[in-house]
């Protein structure tokens, strides 16, 4: 049996206490290990695909599955895509522009009636507007094939009303394209407009009528501005999609309103032209972040960045 007589008990400030310096680092540490998964997730589906893409775009285009691609920095690829492609860029370009300026129009008066009109129905028509997500993207649009159909509804109603001829249609023409994608993108602009206008304080509109402004004053004054957070991110969220899309197009148009979505998948799956295929795909996002760019300094909102 051991005695522990005589055997000093160990004293609770034998332990240091941590330095500020040391709880610092600590958490220093654990900031990094929490950022660690999302760094690797971008690192393997953001990064990593963006290096095969600039490399792509640099291959030899003499190049082909059999005898393989070779990196040659073949700069002249960009030049080519270009020459070659610039219509579908720029159509691309336009109906994306249309499709959100359409979208901004229809989901900001419904937003609008979300936030200050709907009362108690408001979480039922927010549901509403994100109810289209439940189905698929291509069953959306192929449903609109049927609704501008030759002999559907529509096109008889125009053409008993004199706007479309009697041989007249709406299928293979921009306005179906237009049409398509305003639809399909139009929840993507309406929740960060009712975010926005959802926070607004119901007593500066109030206070703006108080002081005799003009309803249509008071909104420019005080509603629009306020939004204006809501309408940067939702002309974003809809305006990037709809350029790059190519379903629309190949769906509801004919080869006069090809986009460049469609141009770079027939690139990519049947030419097997790769280098084309990524220097399009390079040129196309240098574009819109371009574009982006100057839009959100434009509007006096780069903290949205």
């Amino acid at each position: 049996m051991t005695s522990t007589a005589g055997v000093a008990p160990l004293a609770e400030t034998d332990v240091a206490p941590e330095t500020p310096a040391e709880t610092g680092r600590r958490r220093g540490r654990t900031g990094y290990l929490l950022l660690l998964p999302g760094l690797l997730w971008l690192a393997l589906f953001f990064v990593v695909p963006f290096y095969s893409l600039v490399a792509t775009s640099l291959y030899d285009p003499a190049g082909s599955d059999f005898r393989g691609y070779e990196m040659t920095w073949a700069f002249g690829n960009y030049v080519d895509a270009l020459q070659e492609y610039w219509r579908p860029m720029l159509r691309s370009l336009w109906y994306g522009g249309l499709a959100t300026l359409f979208c901004l129009v229809l989901g900001y008066v419904l937003a609008y009636a979300i936030a200050f009109k709907a009362g108690r129905w408001k979480n039922l028509m927010l549901v509403l507007v994100v109810a289209p997500f439940f189905t698929s993207f291509l069953v959306r649009t192929l449903s609109w094939k049927l609704i501008l159909a030759d002999d559907g509804w529509i096109v008889d109603g125009l053409q008993l009303l004199h706007v479309l001829g009697d041989d007249g249609r709406l299928l293979a023409t921009p306005v179906a394209v237009v049409a398509g994608l305003t639809y399909n993108f139009l929840p993507f602009m309406v929740l960060p407009l009712y975010a926005s206008l959802d926070k607004i304080d119901p007593r500066l509109v109030e206070a703006s009528s108080d002081l005799y402004a003009h309803p249509a004053v008071g909104f420019f004054k005080v509603t629009w501005p306020l939004s204006l957070p809501g309408v940067v991110s939702g002309t974003l969220l809809t305006f990037i999609p709809a350029s790059g899309d190519y379903i629309n197009a190949e769906l509801l148009g004919s080869p006069n309103q090809r986009m460049v979505g469609g141009v770079i998948q027939s690139l990519f799956t049947d030419a097997n032209d790769y280098p084309a295929a990524a220097a399009l795909s390079m040129v196309l996002m240098v574009l819109i972040v371009v574009m982006v760019l100057v839009y959100v300094r434009r509007a006096g909102t780069e903290e949205l960045l």
